[in-house]
């Protein structure tokens, strides 16, 4: 076992640290806690937007995975009840820790209802502060995702051996299905349309068109852009069978988001995927279910070596030339070379070149590796809603709603 220097000592010694994180190949890092009390598992990933932290620490996809933000200043707006992207409140959402630079302070935004450590605590998500992220990114960024321990104790008492021993001993993201642990447990139906200055959240009360969601982890904004756009939304579990989908009538399909291995959640999802595509409705899918589509249609996917996460990804879309900064979050990509005929790259990665979107060539369907509802931002990407509804009126022999 070895110790590092990524401890940042903001005035305390290795000997007061009531917190710290143990890779898998025993490199200890230690630093203040905050937040829930115990420890975890996880793999560690780097996450690069300066705003949003609540949204993304209630972001279903990242399930099994210790945050490191690299902005030093997480903390400053608070929490409140309405920046909770997570649409399965008996779930915790996931996500195993988070790694902070510079202490938790008091808030500083009229909308917090909470300071985020006791946020944190209440949602059973462990936090340590006080430490190098940039150099633990750094090393993320040269190495890849390590597997990892994160453990508060107040105390200060820690069994490194034991903490040492369950971040080696665990299997990892590649194989793992963890979709069942945050899709939703029953059917139900979305109204709530997007946030409004000073107005807050509406309703859709005269839809236009009918979408089912399959929940592989949904976000809430998700849904919100899709009401605002004009539709009746039925979100269904993530292992409802496609003729029970297909016998709700929708006027298009939506696959969602979520967390873990394409690859094993595919491997019930996926022919039902199948028997969708099939039926010739529209369909949209975003990250898992962009990546699960791809399977569906032929292709593979694979993992990535540090992933992507954050707010500032630029994005080319193929079929305007346009680019977009994007927000990101997916440790696994589908393999470009392994695209059929039948399937088009629509969207490519800026940064390493990597797929980010494709349709297929003779039907209405397709889909994003992004988060084009980008809560908190950036909404360059909110045209591909209307690129989805714009589908559903081809279909229906409708005029056409320009990109914006």
């Amino acid at each position: 076992m070895t110790t590092q220097s990524l401890d940042s000592k903001q005035g305390w010694s290795n000997d007061k640290a009531t917190a710290l994180i143990v890779l898998a190949d025993g490199t200890i890092i230690r630093g203040m806690g905050l937040g829930a009390v115990g420890s975890a598992v996880g793999e560690v990933c780097f996450n690069t937007a300066i705003t949003g932290y609540q949204e993304i620490l209630t972001d279903p996809s990242y399930a099994g995975q210790i945050i490191t933000f690299t902005f030093p200043h997480i903390g400053n707006v608070g929490a409140n009840p309405e920046d909770i992207e997570t649409t399965n409140l008996a779930s915790d959402s996931g996500v195993r820790g988070c790694l902070f630079r510079a202490p938790v302070t008091e808030p500083s935004n009229y909308r917090a209802a909470q300071r985020l450590d006791s946020w944190l605590a209440a949602r059973g998500i462990i936090g340590l502060c006080g430490v190098d992220t940039r150099a633990l990114t750094a090393r993320i960024r040269e190495h890849g995702m390590p597997n990892a321990a994160i453990a508060h104790d107040p105390s200060g008492t820690f069994d490194l051996e034991k903490l040492t021993a369950d971040a080696a001993a665990w299997p990892g993201l590649e194989g793992m299905d963890l979709v069942q642990s945050v899709t939703c447990g029953q059917t139900y139906s979305w109204d709530e349309t997007n946030w409004i200055w000073n107005a807050g959240f509406g309703r859709q009360t005269a839809p236009s068109y009918h979408i089912v969601a399959v929940d592989y982890g949904l976000k809430r904004n998700i849904l919100r852009c899709l009401a605002t756009s004009g539709c009746q939304i039925t979100v269904v579990p993530a292992e409802t069978p496609a003729d029970d989908i297909l016998s709700r009538g929708p006027d298009g399909i939506f696959l969602s988001n979520g967390p873990g291995d394409p690859a094993a959640t595919g491997a019930y999802a996926v022919p039902e995927i199948k028997k969708l595509v099939a039926s010739g409705l529209p369909i949209f899918g975003i990250c898992l279910g962009h990546q699960m589509l791809a399977i569906a249609l032929g292709a593979n996917t694979k993992k990535m070596h540090q992933g992507h996460h954050g707010a500032n990804h630029p994005v080319q879309d193929s079929t305007t030339g346009k680019v977009e900064i994007t927000s990101m979050n997916h440790g696994f990509t589908v393999d470009r070379e392994s695209l059929p005929d039948t399937v088009e790259e629509t969207h490519v990665s800026l940064f390493d070149g990597s797929n980010c979107g494709l349709r297929v060539k003779d039907k209405p369907i397709f889909s994003v590796q992004y988060h084009p509802e980008a809560s908190p931002g950036p909404q360059d990407s909110h045209y591909l809603f209307t690129r989805f509804l714009n589908l559903i009126r081809e279909r229906k022999g409708e005029a056409q709603v320009p990109e914006r």
